[in-house]
């Protein structure tokens, strides 16, 4: 189903802001949305991610485009994700950035 004007403008700057984010360093959902002057707007951050599109697609922004792994919830830990491993794809991507990531007895991850 085709997103309309409105979602495509939200999610193309959410993946812009998400560029700005230099390597090392992470963010949250909140910051991102904040930045974008809709601080209500958390969640919709995480689904913009949610539907990052993959390279395959020929999508400006993708997966390799554009840093998901560099945004994390506001308790600075990783979301818990749709789908198998998915949240250590994310916590092995942020450590070959050289970001520091532990995992607690209760298996989160930060």
């Amino acid at each position: 189903m085709p997103r309309s004007e409105e979602a495509e403008w939200w999610a193309n700057a959410v993946y812009e802001a998400i560029q700005e984010v230099p390597r090392g360093k992470v963010t949250s959902y909140g910051h991102i949305a904040r930045l974008l002057g809709e601080p209500q707007r958390p969640r919709q951050v995480g689904v913009c991610l949610k539907v990052l599109p993959s390279p395959e697609s020929g999508s400006h922004f993708n997966s390799n485009t554009v840093p998901w792994q560099r945004v994390i919830n506001s308790k600075g830990m990783i979301s818990h994700r749709s789908g198998p491993g998915s949240a250590e794809r994310q916590a092995e991507a942020l450590a070959q950035e050289g970001i520091e990531v532990t995992t607690d007895s209760m298996g989160e991850i930060y």
